[in-house]
């Protein structure tokens, strides 16, 4: 029995087996309390189900009243200390959670202190910042001063602000009318802008070689109207401009001439922009035909396209380099009997200058440039071997050498020291390999000697100006079956009356009369490569096919020279032949 009251005694949780209340989830004292009384109440009836179970053995009256007297006494004994138990709890959760709250509120306050000290020490620096700038913006030009109010200031420091002198006063209004235009001489960094390269493309390169073009035409057609000016292409026009001229020198009016020449020239080109029809051109314009763009392009038309670009786009950077290359080379005296001329004439005309009155230098120069223009130049013109001699402008330009020319003289020069070397001490002296001509001062030679040795032909045969060098070819001999003989490599010429190939073996050069020669025309050596080739075939009475000159790189220029020569030679030819 005492066993079975042990267990109801101890059978609830013991103090120590309570969750701890800062872990438990937050109840109200009210749910804590009604779950004591379901819990008090289970037990009781548990207790009353024992009492049930054990009221089925036989027991005395006297045993069941002191028994259940004694289970009063310990159930409420238990249901006090229980109460205890739960008012000790409910007070400690109270007091937890009253430290709790106390806690949270304490946490947020010192963080509210701390992001309030934060934006204050924010505000201060962007009201310090505002003020420097204003400051520096006031120091610069008070004429762009913005007007903005004034930054907060706390009210302990606000002082009187002082009144503004004469001089303020008089600064203030020398900017504010005159601060745009003194903001103008502000020194600022300059500003480096990098441009962007465009990809390689045949189209792009094709329409900038075209722009380049139209951009020259102006200027190419005004040096062709002097030219013709100075030629008398049309005499009635060259004879008012050459009066004119002269009488404006003669009055000194040769200023005040070309200035007038300049307004009626943006006088005519307004007209034209308004849409009048003004044509006036001493040469008539020849007018090129525009060829339409292509959209669709195949593969060997864009190899030809770039190959006929690139080969314009390189003849003109060379023309353009042996200006500057004789432009340079006339001032460092490369040439010291051509730049001598030029010391000279300078000196000439620094004294004149220094002792003959401005009007008097101005007529003289004014009268010589006409007389130069369109009587000395038009006779020179016509009498070439007159204009060698006596044309000093002419011969120092010609004479100049480039920088390739000099390159070209000077590896001469070595291959001569060469053999003179190897043959010292020996009596026959060997022949020179270089031919000058006495009056131009030029060097006509190949890679194997003099020009006229190498190709057994009198001196007066010289390359012509474009082909100087030669061009780079392979002879293509189709009468010959072997392999040596069909095809040799070497350089072309061109002279007055010949065409001379420069065989790699000295023994088979090829010379050929240009009054030989029955056809020349441009030639594919195979059609399966695109393109439209890289030769150029002649046939003349000694051969059964004609010989083709091919893989020429300037194919197109190489025809032009050797067919323009040979329709001159032709030309010249037929008319001695009816006199003869």
């Amino acid at each position: 029995m005492r066993k079975r009251l042990d267990r109801i005694r101890f059978r609830g949780q013991k103090r120590e087996d309570f969750v701890d209340l800062a872990e438990s989830p937050n109840t109200s004292d009210t749910e804590c309390s009604e779950d004591i009384v379901n819990k008090s109440q289970s037990s009781l009836r548990y207790s009353e189900e024992l009492r049930d179970v054990d009221g089925g053995e036989p027991q005395s009256d006297a045993q069941a009243g002191s028994f259940s007297a004694a289970l009063q006494d310990d159930s409420r004994s238990d249901l006090v200390e229980i109460k205890g138990h739960l008012e000790i709890a409910l007070l400690e959760k109270h007091f937890l959670q009253e430290e709790l709250r106390k806690l949270k509120e304490e946490s947020n306050v010192d963080s509210l202190r701390q992001e309030l000290e934060k934006e204050r020490s924010r505000c201060g620096e962007l009201e310090q910042k505002i003020n420097d700038m204003l400051r520096s913006s006031l120091e610069d030009s008070p004429s762009l001063r913005p007007k903005a109010p004034p930054p907060l200031v706390p009210t302990g420091s606000i002082k009187e602000k002082p009144k503004d002198t004469l001089s303020d006063t008089l600064w203030k209004w020398v900017y504010d009318h005159f601060g745009v235009y003194i903001e103008d001489f502000r020194f600022q960094p300059e500003v480096h802008t990098v441009e962007t390269e465009e990809p390689l493309s045949a189209k792009r390169l094709t329409e900038n070689m075209r722009r380049l073009k139209r951009g020259f035409r102006p200027v190419t057609n005004f040096m062709r109207n002097l030219s013709a000016l100075s030629s008398w292409y049309s005499v009635y026009t060259s004879a008012i401009a050459f009066i004119v001229y002269m009488y404006a020198a003669w009055n000194g009016w040769t200023i005040p001439m070309f200035l007038f020449l300049a307004l009626l020239r943006l006088s005519l080109n307004y007209l034209i922009a308004r849409g009048w029809r003004i044509q006036w051109s001493i040469v008539p314009e020849v007018s090129e035909p525009v060829e339409p763009p292509k959209e669709d392009l195949t593969v060997s038309e864009k190899f030809q396209l770039v190959l006929d670009v690139a080969q314009r786009a390189q003849n003109l950077f060379g023309k353009l380099a042996n200006i500057l290359e004789k432009i340079r080379n006339l001032f460092i005296w490369v040439q010291p009997e051509l730049t001598q001329k030029l010391f000279v004439g300078l000196l000439v005309a620094f004294i004149s200058s220094c002792l003959l009155p401005y009007k008097l230098l101005g007529f003289i120069i004014g009268m010589y440039a006409g007389i130069k223009f369109f009587i000395i130049d038009f006779i020179f013109k016509r009498c070439p071997k007159l204009r060698q001699r006596f044309d000093t402008p002419y011969i120092i330009w010609t004479n100049l050498p480039t920088d390739l020319q000099l390159k070209e003289r000077s590896n001469t020069l070595m291959s001569r020291r060469l053999p003179a070397a190897g043959a010292r001490g020996s009596v026959g002296a060997t022949a020179p390999l270089v031919n000058r001509d006495e009056d131009g001062g030029r060097y006509y030679s190949t890679k194997r000697g003099a020009f006229h040795e190498v190709f057994n032909l009198p001196e007066s045969e010289r390359p012509l100006a474009v082909c100087e060098n030669g061009w780079r070819c392979c002879l293509i001999n189709r009468d010959r079956r072997t392999p040596t003989d069909y095809i040799r490599n070497g350089v072309l010429y061109v002279t007055e009356n010949h065409l001379c190939f420069e065989s790699s073996n000295s023994k088979r050069n090829k010379v050929i009369k240009l009054t030989d020669i029955i056809d020349i025309q441009k030639y594919k050596v195979l059609s399966v490569l695109p393109g439209s080739g890289m030769g150029i075939s002649i046939a003349t009475p000694s051969t059964q096919k004609p010989m083709v000159f091919g893989a020429m790189m300037h194919r197109d220029e190489a025809f032009d020279a050797i067919y323009a020569q040979y329709l001159q030679t032709s030309t010249a030819a037929a008319t001695i032949t009816p006199e003869t």
